[in-house]
């Protein structure tokens, strides 16, 4: 699979995606991450991305032109597999659900939104779909996309080393939380590990762990039973 990111910072990403499990993929040839800055696809001296808003209002806002050159420079014969995605605090949530059907692509642009947002036109003609990463508004949208293809990228095939690591993760089981761990000693500080996962009892850890999860949602997360 390959990423694009299209993004006025592309420095930004030297750091998240060197290190961890998409250095890794990266480095196996599981995956590719392009970084495109945006400003090459402006044609003024000033390499200018952004201008005011028509009606008034604080701040300036990404001009459509060069999104939609650059969008259409790396895609030029643009096919359903290879999706649009705005980042934009406007967009539907991204779950584990997002992600899953992300991998199943063939590329994936990513358009990083900054100052005001973008303008309005490349969210109704250009992108295929918007996306938020949560309630919260970000200074640019450079950091959600490295949320977004972490997620992503590690559900793909050889990605983890063992396929099966991410079977039993948060969300992934009919909308639980994973279910609670623990690790050597057995006893630490007076707190002692259940003793139903030190008797080898596989079925009965089984049966722990997906009541364990299920109150831990309950928990944690009574909002994803609904």
């Amino acid at each position: 699979m390959r990423f694009h990111l299209l993004t006025i910072f592309p420095d930004f990403f030297t750091g998240p995606f060197s290190h961890g499990v998409v250095a890794r993929a990266r480095d196996a040839g599981k995956l590719e991450v392009s970084i495109h800055d945006l400003r090459n696809w402006t044609h003024d001296r000033h390499r200018t991305v952004d201008d005011r808003c028509f009606g008034g209002g604080a701040g300036m806002l990404m001009k459509p032109a060069p999104i939609f050159e650059a969008v259409e420079s790396i895609f030029p014969g643009r096919t359903p597999r290879q999706r649009v995605v705005l980042l934009t605090p406007q967009g539907p949530l991204f779950t584990q659900s997002t992600a899953r059907r992300y991998a199943e692509a063939e590329e994936l642009l990513l358009i990083c939104g900054r100052y005001e947002g973008v303008d309005e036109r490349v969210a109704e003609h250009l992108a295929d779909e918007e996306l938020s990463i949560g309630d919260y508004v970000l200074s640019g949208g450079e950091l959600a996309a490295a949320i977004v293809i972490d997620a992503t990228a590690r559900l793909l095939p050889g990605v983890l080393g063992n396929d099966e690591s991410a079977v039993d993760e948060s969300f992934e089981q009919a909308g639980l939380l994973d279910y609670p761990q623990w690790t050597r000693p057995a006893e630490f500080r007076g707190w002692a590990v259940p003793e139903v996962l030190q008797g080898g009892n596989h079925a009965e850890i089984r049966r722990w762990r997906a009541e364990a999860a299920r109150a831990k949602t309950v928990r944690n997360r009574p909002d994803l039973l609904k």
